[in-house]
């Protein structure tokens, strides 16, 4: 790519809410688009997006820069760390100086809040909401008959905590999180409190009280809501946020919100008694032997808050990066999703900072640190992510400065802090860890690559937009119902049961046609202090989301364990209940098996199997409930029950087979006067990515015929002129077309002439029909044709209108039969290699006819566009639904800014640091020679074809290309916006109000002139089994029609259709001048207008005329022409 500048640019991050509480706005224009979300250490937060094309230097690689030619630069790099760095840190001046008063206040407050006598729950609950009007925020079980009592004293200290006390918070477009951290006191505490919630009840208490006492003071100038921190309920705080009053504590300019969090001393409960292999959740005096792993977890991180201060402070001063790793890593899991609360997969910048603070202490396996002191912050970030993605913690668990626990029923990954008795990543699900480490790894793969850009893609763009993020997404919406009861004694809320249940039956029932499994879960809800805790069951959904592996997803057969297995065969029936069968198979094996139906136009395999393991295991609720949003997408193709995976190439094999049997028949020809070579397929229908897949039967041919290429053996007697060559091809084909006449009773023969007016044109075709269908269009390859275009071409060096015609020629020539049949051969081998590339081509070309611009886009550049989703998926992996090889490719199209950025594609993956050096170099020259994009707009090269115009020298123009850019980015906008409710229509949909005026033609003749049944004539004598339509399959009255008008009015109009089928043509005037001095032969049809001066003639275009010079050309074609008003 081109060389970048310095300029800093934000952090590219649009909305996710899984809730669909708010909905982000989007603008369809260059400018950035403000996306708003929640705060630091909270989940899933969000920045800034910018889109839009952006014109000068930048700092970064764009999205559309997959490769850069130099090998990574160190410095370079850590210059972009250090802008990052920069950019995403607040100002800690006068921006903040209202916060630090508004928390001075609070702890003022706080602190003078009197002591309360102890009373029962039922007292407590009865005085709050009687005087003070503010609900205890109780988890778990009501304590309504405690023995224990509830009273409220003086705080033992309040600090700030967190990321903002560290100076490690990353700004976001919407708040900061401050952290106020209130220590109790241990006297309201007893030896035993860590048993069966009592320290819970208590602390719920003791929040309210602070909340009533804030509430209550005169000098409160503050709103304030409960909320659960993490998204756990065990832990409500408070959240306090700014009144707009204007006044000294008004802080709302800062962006921030403060979390008031509670927290004790760590001596007040034994750390023997809360370590993960304990029990503290007991009833009826009965000793319970199961262990309660997050509720000890969640009580040691209350005892633990300050002591985690400590440690991370302690790591600050031991490395000076340590702060700047913490901040990369927290860019790093926003921009993925990833964050601290539950809903967010629990592993956020808090638990980075904690890790990488205790890997710089732990010697690890042969007594070397994983993190050293020494470490730039950019190895320390690596080294945690190399660490993450290549021990697994569920397996192998870590403890650090501890002894190794028996958790052999530890339901997650363990990395066990032992001096403060904690496990980091307690909060972490199987699911959750399994995307943690996923994008570890992906990440690492990027930045062990030379030829990426590995900052942008890791730091700057955002991926978590789940219809671009998975290739499959459920949506279960919770109700009662469907809510599991508890299996363990453990304080796990109901909507991770439910997520955990979700996970364990699809983890085992779709095997290995996933690689991955996501869960999220809704989000928790700030609600008002004098109201009851908002409840998760009966509200929001659950959104799942798979990584499809497209080589088994669509497979029709399941083996399961041998009938000989008799313990792992009943486990499988038990599993699967009546669907899973005995079978014999052709290898002799007895296996326990499962047969998922083919036939079933309406329900893909995976819905299927989906909808039976919800209907089995999870409740008739959710199976009835659930949706499947990929599906959409396979439904806008035609044949959409074979478009799923594998099956996607099945359409096409029927046309295969009659190339096939085409080229033993040429090869078996006999009586030619030269021997056929070589036969080369150079059609889309031939590499499985035309539009509309071949269909056709012994009554009706196919529509358009198929493109090959014949090249006859080498010879003295081809003539050397280029007018003698063209008239040897039509000899050629007319004896092939006798000859084929001659072995294939019914093959019907036509040639044709095409561009016959253009001296250097390949003129010659030859039309096969076959009776049962198939028709090819054959054309002669002639290898020396470029040696005498490039003799025609210095030979007409003097005369401009023949050196043009000679170079257009050649170019022609290089596209044709040079370049078309290398890339036909590439994609159809990526397309057997890539299953979902074939019709992710399709529906990309469908979007682009739906959007009138069939004319305008070469079908090799999209080919090309899509391939990259498929070659180059960073930063996700490769697409394995419909869904997302579209909508990656939409985005991409999006951020591409072909004005200073090239577009390449390595089809074998072997590119050096040269070849994209040299493709630049070509780059950089085109734009310097055509610095206004006249000719050359869109530069797509790729390792076959490195020159990068052979796909677009005829287009698109740059106001072309400029309106497809911008459809792509108000498709993205859409997607961005609707997001799990897209409607796929809207993407299709196109808007006519942009054109200056609309061609409206008959139905009759938009499907190619193929009428709709059979037309019975007037006469019945005239009427017979034989009044068929004879027209040629390639014979296309619309593009016939669109072909002449741009012959004529191509320099004043630009016309728009959709190829397949479109009923409407859409018109732009390219001149539009309020006068112009009259000429002779101006181009276009003109009228008189009055000028300043009398003796000059000013002109116009005459529009009208114009628009009925072309109805009257179109005839019965045109039914109507409707200029904008």
């Amino acid at each position: 790519m081109a060389t970048r500048g310095s300029k800093r640019q934000k952090l590219d991050y649009p909305s996710l809410h899984l809730a669909n509480d708010t909905k982000a706005s989007f603008q369809l224009s260059t400018n950035p688009a403000p996306f708003m979300a929640a705060a630091d250490d909270g989940g899933n937060k969000q920045l800034p997006v910018t889109y839009g094309i952006q014109s000068g230097p930048r700092f970064h690689q764009d999205a559309t820069g997959v490769f850069q030619g130099n090998a990574h630069n160190s410095s370079l790099f850590k210059f972009k760390v250090d802008e990052l760095l920069a950019q995403v840190r607040p100002t800690y001046g006068k921006r903040m100086t209202r916060v630090d008063h508004a928390i001075r206040n609070l702890k003022g407050i706080i602190e003078n809040i009197p002591r309360r006598n102890p009373v029962s729950a039922s007292e407590a609950e009865h005085i709050q909401l009687s005087g003070q009007k503010v609900r205890i925020p109780f988890p778990g079980p009501w304590p309504g008959d405690a023995k224990y009592k509830f009273t409220y004293c003086k705080p033992s200290n309040i600090n700030l905590v967190g990321s903002y006390a560290r100076k490690s918070i990353v700004q976001v477009e919407s708040q900061l999180g401050v952290d106020l951290a209130v220590t109790m006191p241990s006297d309201l505490f007893h030896e035993k409190d860590y048993l069966n919630y009592r320290y819970f009840h208590k602390r719920a208490y003791y929040l309210a009280c602070i909340a009533s006492g804030i509430d209550e003071n005169s000098k409160c100038r503050f709103v304030l809501q409960y909320s659960y921190q993490n998204d756990n309920p065990l832990q409500p705080i408070i959240i306090v946020t700014p009144s707009s009053d204007g006044g000294e504590d008004d802080f709302v300019k800062s962006k921030c919100r403060i979390r008031i969090i509670l927290a004790i001393d760590r001596s007040i409960f034994p750390l023997t008694k809360t370590m993960p292999d304990k029990n503290c959740v007991r009833g009826d005096g009965i000793i319970s032997q199961e262990p309660t792993p997050f509720y000890n977890a969640v009580l040691r991180s209350e005892c633990s808050c300050l002591a985690y201060l400590k440690l991370l402070q302690f790591a600050t001063a031991q490395s000076a990066v340590f702060s700047d790793a913490c901040v990369l890593g927290s860019v790093w899991l926003r921009q993925r999703g990833l964050g601290t609360g539950l809903a967010s997969g629990g592993f956020g910048p808090f638990e980075w900072a904690c890790t990488m603070a205790l890997l710089m202490h732990d010697s690890g396996r042969n007594g070397i640190r994983v993190l050293s002191n020494g470490y730039s912050s950019y190895q320390m970030f690596k080294a945690t992510l190399q660490y993450l993605s290549t021990r697994d913690l569920v397996k192998v668990p870590a403890f650090i400065e501890s002894e190794h626990l028996d958790l052999a029923k530890a339901n997650g990954p363990i990395l066990f802090d032992g001096r403060r008795g904690l496990n980091i990543l307690f909060k972490m699900t199987l699911y959750s860890y399994d995307a943690l480490r996923h994008e570890a790894s992906r990440t690492l793969e990027l930045l062990s690559s030379k030829l990426v850009d590995q900052f942008d893609i890791c730091f700057i763009r955002n991926i978590d937009e789940p219809v671009l993020k998975y290739d499959c997404l459920l949506r279960l919406p919770i109700g009662n119902k469907i809510i599991p009861t508890p299996s363990t004694v453990d304080a796990v809320d109901e909507i991770t049961r439910l997520c955990q249940q979700i996970y364990v039956v699809l983890h085992r029932g779709l095997g290995d046609r996933v690689n991955l499994i996501d869960l999220k879960r809704p989000e928790a809800k700030p609600w008002a202090l004098g109201a009851s805790a908002a409840r998760y069951a009966g509200t929001g959904e659950v959104l799942v989301g798979l990584l499809l592996n497209p080589e088994n997803a669509n497979r029709n057969v399941d083996k399961g364990p041998s009938a000989e297995e008799k313990g792992a065969a009943a486990d499988f029936r038990m599993f699967w209940g009546e669907k899973a069968e005995l079978r014999r198979f052709k290898d002799g094996s007895i296996l326990e098996s499962l047969t998922w139906s083919s036939s079933c136009t309406k329900q893909s395999k995976l819905r299927q199997i989906v909808t039976y393991l919800f209907r089995r295991h999870i409740g008739a609720e959710a199976a009835d409930n659930m949706d499947i949003i990929s599906e959409k997408f396979n439904n806008l193709l035609p044949y959409q029950s074979l478009a799923e995976s594998t099956d996607a190439l099945t359409i096409y094999r029927p046309l295969l087979t009659a190339f096939d049997e085409l080229q033993k028949h040429l090869q078996g020809l006999e009586g030619l006067p030269l021997q056929i070579r070589q036969i080369t397929a150079a059609d889309p229908s031939l590499r499985y990515t035309s539009s509309t897949p071949p269909n056709f039967d012994a009554a009706h041919s196919q529509k358009q015929p198929v493109t090959v290429y014949v090249q006859f053996e080498g010879s003295n007697r081809w003539p050397v002129d280029f007018a003698a060559v063209q008239t040897t091809k039509i000899a050629l084909l007319l004896k092939v077309g006798e000859l084929l006449g001659d072995s294939s009773p019914g093959l019907e023969s036509r040639l044709g002439l095409e561009s016959a007016r253009y001296k250097f044109a390949n003129v010659a075709f030859l039309d096969l029909i076959y009776p049962i269908g198939p028709s090819f269009r054959l054309r002669v390859y002639h290898e020396n044709e470029r040696s005498l275009l490039e003799r025609e071409l210095k030979l007409t060096h003097k005369f401009t209108t023949d050196r043009d015609a000679a170079a257009s020629g050649l170019a022609a020539y290089k596209r044709n039969f040079i370049q078309t049949p290398l890339h036909s051969q590439a994609v159809r081998t990526l397309s057997t290699r890539f299953p979902l590339l074939s019709p992710s081509i399709r529906l990309m070309q469908k979007w682009c006819d739906a959007h009138l611009l069939s004319r305008h886009i070469n079908h090799e550049l999209i080919e090309l566009l899509t391939l990259r989703t498929f070659m180059h998926p960073e930063p996700y992996a490769v697409p394995g639904s419909i869904m997302t090889g579209f909508l990656r490719t939409i985005l991409f199209l999006s951020q591409w800014n072909w004005q200073a950025e090239p577009f390449i594609a390595d089809f074998s993956g072997e590119m050096t640091a040269q070849d994209i050096d040299s493709i630049n170099t070509r780059f950089e020259a085109w734009r310097k020679i055509d610095p206004a994009m006249n000719r050359i707009t869109m530069f797509a090269a790729s390792n076959i074809d490195t020159e990068g115009i052979t796909w677009t020298d005829l287009g698109p123009s740059k106001v072309l290309a400029a309106r497809l850019t911008r459809l792509a980015k108000a498709a993205t906008a859409l997607v961005r916006d609707q997001s799990l409710d897209l409607q796929t229509a809207a993407l299709f949909t196109p808007s006519l109000a942009d054109y200056d005026f609309l061609i409206h033609l008959n139905t009759e003749v938009c499907n190619g002139g193929q009428k709709q049944g059979r037309r019975h004539n007037v006469f019945k004598n005239l009427d017979t089994k034989d009044n068929v339509d004879a027209s040629p399959p390639s014979f296309n009255p619309v593009q016939s029609f669109l072909d002449e008008l741009t012959g004529l009015y191509g320099s004043n109009v630009i016309f728009f259709h959709n190829a397949d089928g479109g009923s409407v043509i859409g018109g732009l005037w390219l001149i539009q001048m309020g006068g112009v001095s009259w000429k002779a032969n101006a181009g276009f049809s003109t009228i008189i207008e009055e000028g300043e001066k009398e003796d000059v003639i000013m002109t116009q275009l005459n529009k009208t005329s114009t628009l009925n010079d072309i109805a009257r050309l179109g005839g019965d074609m045109v039914r109507s022409i409707t200029p904008k008003l």
